[in-house]
């Protein structure tokens, strides 16, 4: 009995702040940029602090990095890839340490590089690693990821609900908690309902909230825009040099 509940435990484990940020920029690079990947210690230090598609901002230098990715070896979600060159280059492994796929890695990594989000956003962001339809077609991941306890439910379903990964500590998570509800305690578990229809809101709010998630559409689309010409702009250089 043991023994299989020990074999059934989950490899993953709650990270710290600036070792979330590494680990997202690994699994996001893989995903964006195969032919730059693996990814070396400079290039994984620029793509932590990258304005686009990262929130909050961050200015880590390579020391904070390196430790960060001693952590994450050390736990088994990353690894040093020694190749032909004399520097080395990192990979992570996270398909095998949270035991998803594709679509519910590319939800874990938006989660993990820019924090809480609403199921919309997600659908918006996670689609340049994964395509989603629509909200229907994200549903089942997110209720996969939830039965995994890889994410949480920081709202009650219905509009606007907002989501976020599990790999917090739990005194971070009490806080996120307390910051977007002002309740640190755990509630229930909820099923995802972002394919059902919202309840009718006032004038006001049916007005606004429509606008607002066409706006944040908008801002995504122009940052997923504006890294997909930066990449290109990388890959010239390379090519020209």
């Amino acid at each position: 009995m043991d023994v299989d509940q020990e074999s059934a435990a989950p490899k993953w484990k709650p990270l710290g702040t600036t070792e979330r940020r590494v680990l997202g920029v690994l699994i996001e690079k893989a995903k964006t940029t195969p032919d730059n990947y693996p990814i070396t210690l400079a290039s994984l230090t620029a793509g932590c602090n990258q304005k686009s598609n990262r929130a909050p901002q961050m200015q880590l230098n390579d020391d904070d990095v390196d430790l960060s990715l001693d952590r994450l070896r050390s736990v088994g979600v990353a690894v040093e890839v020694q190749g032909s060159g004399r520097v080395p280059k990192y990979r992570h492994t996270a398909y095998d340490w949270f035991d998803v796929k594709g679509p519910e890695i590319a939800v874990l990594t938006e989660l993990l590089l820019r924090g809480e989000q609403t199921a919309g956003e997600l659908r918006t962001r996670a689609s340049r690693m994964e395509p989603f339809q629509d909200l229907a077609a994200l549903q089942p991941v997110l209720q996969m990821l939830l039965d995994k306890n890889l994410i949480v439910a920081l709202t009650p379903p219905g509009r606007g609900q907002l989501f976020t990964h599990n790999l917090y500590p739990d005194a971070d998570l009490a806080h996120l908690r307390k910051k977007i509800t002002g309740d640190s305690s755990s509630p229930s578990p909820q099923p995802v309902a972002v394919a059902s229809q919202p309840a009718t809101p006032a004038p006001a709010a049916a007005a606004v909230a429509p606008a607002n998630d066409e706006l944040q559409s908008m801002r995504d689309e122009i940052a997923r825009l504006s890294e997909e010409v930066a990449q290109l702009k990388q890959r010239l250089d390379i090519l020209e040099s």
